[in-house]
């Protein structure tokens, strides 16, 4: 018996994937050169191994900060940061990165191998880049290891994760005229070559006083924060836009299939379970300097948190295109539950912690963390993969598929006038 139960695999041959973009620089600038870029891929190219290559882009400048900036991952101190060039690769691989995000589809389409074996692979892949790239962000807006780094965590998974609750509900992907995955991508492409310019501490300058408004008299009400603060508050208003701009969508869409609409929002609560619990960890009282926020395992429980994250949203995608009920609760989390309480046993019961007594066990634990973690979302990937090729008749990384033999051949690419017929 695989992971998926039979009656959940039927619907996926019913599954079809339908989006929505209105961004005017997706549709006017980006997607004519993506329709330009996907034809320089042979047709024997998988749309999967495009968008694994671009997963592995972000994954080599995330080692980069790594090699570059090891006082990150080593001292309690902090980080002193890269070399400025290396800021610049980020940019050119984040950008790389959304353009083959962007073109596996059109590949797909081109392979004839469009289905929910994409979406979940597309999206899984999104999900971790969606953490590597707030670790890195951070680091280029001089953030470092602070509460608005965490802020910027939940900011950006809160928005994947209502992108991923409104496409259940509403049974399409909807992008609007400001979009992660367009404008929020090249904004953050624009801070890597800025910082790559000049330098992570540009971005502690005051606002006001760098666009020159702090002559303006009813601005002094207002506290001068430096940009990369700015930068976060400014996040905080457009997630608010998503948040209502996602409600709307969806009250739209129950309503016209007859069902409650405001049931839905009720599965907004996984998420503000699971960042509770993550936000109850980082804030123990520090005991024997084991604060995980001022120490070196700041990071690895980022990396945790966000694979976490997206065995949560791929449980998600994978009741939409199995059309199954929304999954509410995630047991990885009984293990996260295990290291918030031990860590605020000095708030609950008054006596220290039983796991994390010093910061050399809580590393221990914060990187067992990151190793189940890991393990289970490898898992769920690679039984759902397995699960979906096999019943589909179709190969993950090449453009195959099983004929009535059972057979594997390549599949055969229509040509541009059949297509057009």
């Amino acid at each position: 018996m695989g992971y998926i139960p039979q009656q959940s695999l039927e619907n996926l041959k019913k599954y079809s994937y339908k989006g929505v973009d209105k961004s005017i620089i997706s549709r006017y600038v980006l997607n004519p050169f993506w329709t330009w870029f996907v034809t320089l891929w042979p047709l024997s190219v998988a749309p999967n191994t495009i968008t694994l290559t671009g997963l592995a882009i972000v994954f080599f400048n995330f080692f980069t900060m790594i090699y570059y900036d090891p006082m990150y991952l080593t001292e309690k101190g902090g980080a002193e940061g890269p070399p400025q060039w290396i800021y610049f690769t980020w940019a050119l691989g984040l950008f790389a990165y959304q353009s083959l995000d962007a073109i596996d589809g059109k590949q797909a389409r081109r392979t004839g191998m469009a289905g929910p074996l994409g979406e979940m692979f597309d999206h899984g892949c999104d999900a971790m880049n969606t953490t590597l790239e707030v670790i890195l962000a951070s680091q280029a807006l001089n953030l470092g290891r602070s509460w608005w780094t965490v802020a910027s965590q939940i900011a950006t998974l809160a928005n994947f994760y209502l992108t991923t609750w409104e496409e259940y509900h509403t049974g399409q992907l909807y992008l609007g005229v400001c979009s992660g995955p367009v404008e929020g991508i090249l904004m953050i492409v624009a801070i890597y070559t800025i910082t790559g310019f000049y330098g992570p501490s540009f971005w502690d300058q005051k606002f006001f006083t760098v666009t020159r408004l702090d002559h303006i008299s009813f601005l002094h009400k207002l506290p001068n924060l430096p940009l990369n603060e700015s930068f976060m508050v400014f996040g905080a208003f457009g997630m608010a836009f998503n948040i209502i701009s996602s409600y709307i969508n969806v009250r739209r869409a129950t309503k016209a299939a007859g069902k409650p609409s405001v049931r839905p929002l009720l599965l907004l609560l996984p998420f503000v379970v699971a960042a509770s619990i993550q936000i109850a960890w980082l804030s123990q009282p520090e005991f024997n300097n084991s604060a995980i926020i001022n120490s070196a395992t700041f990071v690895p429980f980022l990396c945790a948190w966000g694979l976490q994250f997206a065995h949560q949203v791929g449980r998600m995608i994978l009741a939409h295109v199995t059309s199954t009920p929304f999954p509410r609760w995630d047991w990885i989390w009984i293990w996260s539950i295990i290291g918030a309480v031990d860590a605020n046993l000095p708030h609950l019961l008054g006596r220290a912690p039983i796991i994390q007594t010093s910061l050399r066990n809580t590393t221990i634990f914060v990187y067992l963390t990151l190793t189940i973690s890991f393990l289970v979302y490898a898992r769920f990937c690679t039984l759902v993969i397995n699960d979906i090729t096999n019943y589909l008749g179709i190969a993950c990384f090449t453009v195959r598929r099983k004929d009535e033999h059972g057979v594997w051949r390549h599949k055969e690419v229509p040509t541009v006038d059949e297509k057009r017929s």
